[in-house]
This record gives C-alpha cells, structure tokens and sequence, in this order.
C-alpha cells in the first residue's frame, strides 16, 4: 500500500469514527470509550445490520475486528401463532424469532438492550457466544423503560443462540424471546448463493376460549413438554405459500437452522436432499460432517447447512420427529430452472396430494 493510500485510510478511519461519537448515544459511551476498552484506539466502530427470518445479513468482508454495535428492545406483541389464532408475543424489536446478528471473531459486541414491555416484566440476554456471567443476562436485566449497555469480546466463531434469561427464564424462551447471532471465523464462510435463516421452537398453550382468538401460555404444559405448536420462524406457515424460501437450479444454499426450544430437540431434514455440509452444534472450525441426511439440533442449540440443488421442485423442511408436522413444524423450498433427467426422472406425473402437509 502506497504512503498516500495509507492516510487515506487513517482519515477515513477517523471520520467514521468522529461521526460515531457525535450520535450523543447518551451515557453509553464514546467512540474513545469503546477503543479504550478493545484496547485498540484505531479500531472502527459499525452498526450492525439486523435481518429478520428468513433473511440473513450480508458476509463480512473486513478482515480486522471491530466494535459492532447493536440494539435490541424487548416488548409484548399479539400477532398470529397459526390460522385463526393469535398469541401476545414476547418479542425482540416486535418479532419472533429476532433479527440474525452477524459478527466476525475478534470483534467486540455493544449490546444495547431496552425494555418497552408495558406490563413491566423484566428482560435481558444471554447471548451463547459471550464468555462471561450469565452470558450477559446479569448485566443487561431491566424492567420498563430501562436501557442496559454491555460490551463482549467475541473469542469463538460459530453460530449461537441468543434468548432472555429473566426469571423464570423457561417462560421468557416460550413465549418467543430467542435468536441466532453468528460469529464467523478470520477467513469467513465459503461463498454460497442463497443464506436463510430458519428456527424452530414451541409453543405451550391453554385450550382456546370460546369467546377469543387469543391463545394463552400455559407454564404447565410447558412443564410437561407437551407443545400444542411446533413450529419455524414464530408461526404455523411462516416458510409456506408466498414465504417459501427461493433458488434456482445449480445454486448452492446454507440454511442457518436454530432451535429455540425450549424442551425439544430437532431432528432437522430437507426431503427430497441431503446436506453436502453440516456444521454441527455450530461448529464452523471443525471440518463438516458430509453427505448428512439428518442432523440433530438441541434445545438451545444451532448448526449450519449446506446444499447444492440439483433439479427443480419443490422440497420440504421439517423436523423428522414426523407428528410435528400436524404442530406446525414444516416449511418449503421452492427450486426452479431446468429438469435434470439425467439425475431424477419419471415417466409418470406427480401424484396430486390433496390436502398433504409434507408434498405441496
């Protein structure tokens, strides 16, 4: 790099971070806080960019660590939970599951998290990439209208869990307080054409009042694991219909599957393929299983997948403990492009499959 080059860098470096400093975040600390603390007094600072599932945000293309901030509120939300039936949510920023963070190992995470929970329950996080107390949720616990700011050093890559852990800390996951934070290692993940972001979790509810379309958390099915729900991305259907995941034929997929919980593993399957790659439990170090056609995601747990599709259709997501399917737990991807004889073909056509939940 050229002398020239090199001061452009340094001020453009410092105008980012003068322009930081001077959004005033009231008390939470100054860009030279946050250097002071990383010990790095060059070390840029960035908002993080938070997606919603499915979508996934885009790869990390630095190659050096930085302070990555972002905000997350808890509040009450009553949305649909499956056809004809609603559910008041415990959400983060109004959705469950939360929004997919992404980070890069080495970094340092400025969590932000404010309550807006107007039935003045507690919150917080425990983030499962953080190494220290209660993986955060000691520090960051507040009650309506607080704001709590921590920073974390992000010492392993991986994909993890992040979920609320005020007490009682079961009734916080089901009611849908959960999400994936990835950590990606220095040299990134390999290209892939299409990420998603898939979660799936329970759902434990009273049996419905005549006079409501609001169900209501039961704490003793939960108790009992006895879900009346199992399903991805906080509701029956989310993956269905017009919110089938998308790709043509010849792309390469990864699906970043989580598993919320809080009582059940998943035994996570795509039919119709197999996974050229699996992650397991995360582990993005560690060379990945191959040619899997099953894998297992524990409570609290997450991996990563990897698939190339071949030929065009339609392909079913679900969790192989196969009555969970009539719970809810079942999505689509749809595959377009060219048929492939030469790998899947059949002189009849598909059979009709008139009100099937696995064969669209």
């Amino acid at each position: 790099m050229t002398r020239t080059a090199q001061i452009m860098n340094l001020r453009s470096s410092a105008l980012a971070l003068t322009v930081f400093a001077g959004l005033g975040l009231g008390g939470c600390g100054s860009t030279q806080d946050r250097a002071a603390a990383d010990g790095k007094a060059s070390r840029p600072v960035e908002t993080a960019v938070l997606t919603y599932a499915p979508a996934v945000p885009p790869p990390i293309t630095r190659h050096t660590p930085a302070t990555v901030v972002a905000h997350l509120e808890a509040s009450v939300q009553t949305t649909e939970l499956a056809p004809g039936v609603k559910y008041a949510f415990w959400t983060f920023n109004t959705r469950v599951p939360g929004p997919f963070i992404r980070t890069r190992v080495g970094d340092t995470l400025e969590m932000h998290i404010t309550n807006a929970d107007i039935t003045g329950t507690p919150h917080n996080i425990d983030l499962h990439c953080v190494t220290g107390p209660g993986g955060g949720a000691t520090v960051t616990t507040g009650v309506k209208g607080d704001h709590r700011m921590v920073r974390f050093k992000l010492l392993h890559p991986g994909i993890f869990v992040y979920h609320c852990a005020a007490p009682p800390v079961m009734d916080h996951i089901a009611n849908g307080m959960y999400g994936l934070i990835l950590v990606e290692p220095e040299g990134g993940l390999p290209k892939v054409d299409h990420e998603f972001y898939v979660m799936q979790s329970e759902f434990y509810t009273n049996p419905l009042a005549e006079d409501t379309d609001v169900a209501t958390y039961s704490h003793e099915q939960g108790l009992a694991e006895n879900p009346t729900y199992v399903v991805f991305n906080g509701r029956v259907g989310s993956l269905t219909g017009d919110n089938m995941l998308q790709a043509r034929v010849g792309e390469k997929v990864r699906i970043f599957f989580g598993n919320g919980g809080p009582n059940k593993i998943s035994s996570f399957h795509l039919i119709g393929e197999i996974f050229d790659k699996v992650y397991r439990e995360g582990d993005l170090v560690s060379p990945p299983a191959r040619s899997v056609q099953t894998t297992l995601v524990p409570a609290g747990g997450a991996a990563a997948v990897e698939f190339g599709v071949e030929v065009p259709g339609t392909y079913t997501l679900v969790d192989h403990a196969i009555f969970r399917i009539e719970k809810g737990a079942v999505g689509f991807l749809k595959v377009t492009g060219a048929e492939q004889p030469d790998i899947f073909h059949s002189v009849q056509k598909p059979t009709p499959c008139e009100g099937c939940l696995v064969h669209p």
